[in-house]
């Protein structure tokens, strides 16, 4: 799996919507990877601060489109050289 795989199947991993196989390239790629380590521990983060918070709504359409396209855009154009390790 690459960085932008991660960013791609990232909502589904949250989610717990992903194959076992797609799972466990995710963690294996996420466990030697740092800044994907870091893209997923603040997401996870995020979404906890957010449901303590008491907040049932999810992100508008928009700024989740957004988000979405920041982060593929940080990762589009990486190879598995780029991964700090």
């Amino acid at each position: 799996m690459k960085c932008a795989d991660v960013v791609k199947y990232l909502s589904d991993y949250l989610d717990g919507n992903l194959s076992d196989e797609l799972v466990a390239e995710a963690r294996a790629h996420v466990a030697t990877c740092k800044n994907c380590h870091v893209v997923l521990d603040s997401t996870q983060r995020t979404i906890l601060l957010y449901r303590e918070r008491g907040r049932t709504a999810g992100l508008p359409p928009k700024r989740h489109a957004a988000l979405y396209a920041q982060l593929e855009a940080a990762m589009v154009g990486r190879s598995d050289d780029d991964c700090e390790k």
